[in-house]
């Protein structure tokens, strides 16, 4: 990959400084958009909040659907680069936008239940490395050294990280007899 395309990923997230290209802030600003909104309308799916709880800011400006919400958000990305000539968000939206991610992190992300739920999907991974790692012949490609070796450890780490929510769910049900109970809420897990 190019230096341009390298830097974009790498400074994709809120939390990292602008990317270096134009590409590269579009591909940032989209990112964060979809995760407000998708995780806000996974939420509502959930149960855990509802579309009435939202500030009224976001409501206002943005709607209570994912649709309105990418639609205000995207309008307003397409209004301030037209006017200012730079990728970036009028106001009102990006209010908003901060508004609505302030909201998430507080009802969603760091609420006790979601806390708990996160520490409970740590366990099981853990569990599942540690169970590829003393048995290595269970890997895909297991690298040709004993159990416990670093890079039996690596290659574990690599294949529980590749894997999909609900196949590393129905792993740690079959292999590890993990109970049903403990496996993260609203995932499908077929077992």
């Amino acid at each position: 990959m190019c230096r341009e395309t390298l830097d974009g990923i790498r400074n994709h997230s809120w939390s990292r400084p602008a990317p270096a290209t134009p590409e590269g802030e579009v591909v940032s600003w989209a990112d964060r958009i979809a995760y407000v909104c998708h995780d806000f309308e996974d939420a509502v799916a959930t149960g855990v909040v509802t579309p009435d709880q939202l500030p009224d800011l976001v409501r206002s400006r943005c709607g209570i659907t994912r649709r309105e919400q990418l639609a205000a958000f995207i309008y307003g990305m397409i209004d301030a680069s037209a006017s200012t000539g730079r990728i970036g968000m009028v106001a009102p939206q990006a209010e908003a936008l901060a508004a609505f991610r302030r909201f998430n992190y507080d009802h969603i992300y760091l609420r006790p239940a979601s806390r708990a739920q996160g520490a409970a999907v740590i366990n099981m991974l853990r569990a599942l490395v540690e169970h590829y790692s003393a048995h290595p012949t269970l890997l895909p490609d297991a690298p040709d050294a004993d159990a416990g070796d670093p890079h039996v450890v690596h290659a574990a780490v690599a294949y529980v990280g590749g894997m999909t929510d609900r196949f590393a769910c129905r792993q740690a049900v079959t292999l590890l007899e993990w109970p049903i109970e403990q496996l993260p809420h609203g995932i499908d897990t077929p077992v």
